[in-house]
């Protein structure tokens, strides 16, 4: 699924995809088509997409399906463009990046891509299935979901060595990035987890934004609905008055390491 030959015209490249939003408006700039990428290895506790887990199922979209879609309302989406988020859209980087070439080389006109991902489906041994995706992102929504590696396993049932070096790759090709931190309270609001994530996003000098998101508990209905156990049925919702102050003290954490960086 998803793979392609030299030969092959990307607009028929396909993937599993699980949803799709035609006008998204939180996922990037401007309003947004949001393709929602079937398959996700990660659970994290407070996702509120669980449907998206499963890998091999949702439905089978083709490139040209997706720029289709979008050109029935492209006046629309002017100052906006082609989100790809799930799931996790790094796990099927054949699909996503035959998609983001096409929107680049739209006939009508360039579209901007922006990637929502975790990180965790990138392989830093095999970069060459990311080439053609990340040449072709022009932003990228990551999430950083703990900043110490226990807290990271607890947290999301997978450690944070991929994630970490899918910002480093980043960096490496200056791609915008957007910092995006779900403050969960007991569990990634201390002043040494957000003290953390400011040193880990201080080493990639491609930030151009830092999101700190309040978890809110909205989703528990589709676990009930699915037959899953939320870990967090006992964990209340954070107050977002509280955000700004949790986002001061990631950037100020940020700041101090800057600096000692010489940056």
């Amino acid at each position: 699924m998803g793979e392609q030959t030299a030969d092959q015209d990307p607009l028929t490249t396909r993937g599993r995809v699980h949803s799709i939003e035609t006008f998204g408006t939180v996922d990037g700039p401007g309003t947004r088509l949001v393709v929602f990428m079937q398959g996700c290895p990660m659970r994290c506790a407070y996702c509120h997409n669980p449907d998206t887990w499963k890998f091999g199922i949702g439905h089978e979209k083709s490139v040209a399906d997706i720029l289709e879609l979008y050109d029935r309302n492209r006046p629309f989406y002017r100052k906006g463009g082609i989100t790809a988020t799930g799931g996790e859209p790094l796990a099927q980087p054949e699909f996503v990046g035959a998609l983001f070439a096409a929107a680049h080389s739209d006939p009508k006109g360039s579209i901007h891509t922006c990637l929502d991902t975790s990180g965790i489906s990138f392989d830093p041994q095999h970069p060459e299935r990311f080439e053609q995706l990340l040449a072709n992102t022009d932003l990228a929504l990551l999430d950083i979901k703990h900043s110490d590696p226990r807290g990271h396993r607890n947290l999301c049932e997978v450690g944070p060595e991929r994630p970490l070096a899918f910002g480093d790759e980043l960096a490496r090709r200056n791609i915008p990035v957007i910092i995006r931190h779900v403050v969960v309270p007991g569990i990634t609001d201390s002043p040494e987890e957000l003290a953390g994530v400011g040193r880990i996003i201080a080493h990639w000098d491609n930030v151009i934004g830092l999101d700190v998101l309040p978890y809110h508990t909205m989703g528990t209905k589709k676990y009930e609905e699915l037959g899953i156990p939320y870990r967090l049925a006992d964990t209340p919702a954070m107050d977002p008055k509280k955000v700004p102050e949790l986002r001061r003290q990631i950037l100020a954490a940020r700041a101090l390491e800057r600096k000692r960086l010489g940056n």
